[in-house]
């Protein structure tokens, strides 16, 4: 089962999308900042991360840099989402490494096509 970290500093966002995220049969933990993510990583990585672009202690590039800077975290999948929607806000999340952007709001159709195209279902033997 894929395992997803939701880190989102907005609780009712955190348990929205971490609530259909189970629904989808994805394993979810939840945490509200970079700090914490940073912890919960060290314990269980993921196999995802949904990182919330502005947060305090440390925003979402930050995390996303040091995870792929990273020997033990670099292939651990980052999704970035943020309200910023430019083309240079895209492309600056990209350039730290994150393997996907999503600009919020952001449909659940297009979430879920995102992981799957990040970590596909395994298939049937």
């Amino acid at each position: 089962m894929t395992h997803i970290l939701v880190v989102e500093d907005s609780r009712t966002q955190r348990h929205l999308i971490a609530r259909w995220l189970v629904k989808k049969n994805f394993q979810v933990t939840t945490v509200r900042d970079g700090l914490e993510a940073l912890k919960q990583i060290r314990k269980q990585p993921p196999d995802i991360v949904l990182l919330d672009v502005v947060m305090p202690h440390m925003n979402g590039y930050e995390i996303c840099r040091f995870l792929k800077s990273n020997r033990r975290t670099e292939q651990i999948r980052v999704i970035l989402c943020s309200t910023k929607s430019t083309q240079i806000d895209r492309y600056w999340g990209l350039k730290q490494g994150a393997d996907a952007y999503l600009c919020k709001p952001f449909k659940s159709k297009e979430l879920l096509q995102t992981i799957l195209r990040l970590v596909p279902p395994p298939t049937a033997t």
